[in-house]
């Protein structure tokens, strides 16, 4: 399909610089058959059927955005690099892909020092502005000194700096495994009190890990989504989850997904059955209208940017049209947009039907 049909204007000022607060009360779009509905996300256990399965990607995100300084013969020069993924690691070290800004002042052999002892040696430098980075920190050292040293990689269009409100803010309650590069930012507005409430109406959460990288959310140039291809990321679902989903779904409960991060790891290990399968690895699953879902019948996700790989999921699962119409709703009654912004509810429209 044409990329363009997936474009529409969003008033600058309807982008959220900062989450709700508390965590719970933002906006929540349930978009199904009838018109759309306004709620809250505090709503959501009421919005969920007893039996549900609402599946949550307990990815942690890294505070892998840092300040560095450049030491080559040829002088010093400032830079900043984002940490993408660990590529390798051992007992002496590790190495890291990272985005470098400038990247042109970096070359092969250049150290680059980030304060106290995190330091790095480029390995390599890509056309695409990717750096190799090895860092002499092992891995579970390197993480506390990103703890230390490192920013959270909130994005650009929020038009500053990461701050100490950053830290927290975009990180979810129940993030556990370090390695992502952005948030599963539908899953910032759960709380512990929310997913007690859950449990009580009787919606069994499970968890899976897909470390969101940068390809997520970086725009697509191609014209045509054929044309467009995604970056893997890696992800795992359990056993214990797998088995779940599939004891449920067997009894006719439906599975929710809170993210399209939690979204596209089901259906990457998705049979054609619907069954879900553990899965260790991973993903570069490009889902765009013509998708027919297995494994997914609810989706809780924020608003995405347009032209957006993120957009045309939605797209996909609940219909341009119907969400094109939503977001032009969710603009004339001021909902807030993108990663800290209010959210929507989708059930799976007819065309993108589960597998029986």
């Amino acid at each position: 399909m044409r990329v363009d049909l997936f474009d529409f204007e969003l008033p600058d000022e309807l982008i959220a610089r900062r989450p709700a607060a508390p965590r719970g009360s933002a906006r929540l779009l349930v978009v199904g058959d009838d018109e759309p509905r306004d709620r809250r996300f505090f709503d959501l256990p009421d919005l969920l059927i007893p039996g549900d399965v609402l599946v949550l990607n307990d990815t942690r995100v890294i505070p892998g955005r840092l300040a560095g300084v450049r030491e080559a013969e040829r002088g010093t020069a400032k830079v900043e690099v984002t940490l993408l993924r660990e590529l390798a690691s051992t007992e002496n070290g590790g190495e890291w892909a990272a985005l470098a800004r400038p990247a042109r002042r970096l070359r092969a052999g250049d150290s680059v020092r980030f304060g106290g002892a995190l330091s790095a040696e480029v390995v390599e430098r890509t056309p695409g502005g990717e750096v190799r980075l090895s860092f002499a920190l092992p891995h579970d050292e390197m993480l506390a000194a990103l703890d230390d040293h490192g920013r959270m990689p909130i994005p650009p269009y929020l038009g500053r700096a990461a701050d100490a409100r950053d830290a927290t803010d975009y990180q979810t309650v129940f993030a556990r495994r370090s390695g992502a590069v952005a948030a599963p930012t539908a899953s910032l507005h759960m709380t512990g009190e929310l997913m007690s409430r859950l449990r009580e109406r009787g919606i069994e959460l499970a968890c899976v890990t897909l470390h969101v990288g940068a390809g997520t959310f970086r725009p697509v140039v191609a014209a045509d989504t054929d044309d467009h291809e995604m970056e893997a990321e890696w992800g795992e679902i359990p056993r214990a989850t797998a088995s779940l989903i599939h004891r449920r779904r067997s009894e006719g409960a439906r599975v929710v997904a809170l993210g399209t991060t939690s979204l596209r790891l089901l259906e990457s290990a998705a049979c054609d059955d619907g069954r879900i399968e553990p899965h260790v690895g991973d993903t570069d699953l490009f889902i765009a209208p013509g998708y027919r879902f297995k494994a997914v019948d609810v989706l809780v996700t924020n608003f995405h940017l347009p032209r957006s790989t993120l957009f045309m999921l939605v797209s996909a699962f609940a219909g341009r049209e119907r969400m094109l119409d939503a977001y032009r709703h969710a603009m004339d009654a001021g909902y807030r947009f993108y990663s800290y912004g209010d959210a929507c509810l989708l059930t799976r429209a007819a065309g993108g039907a589960r597998a029986a």
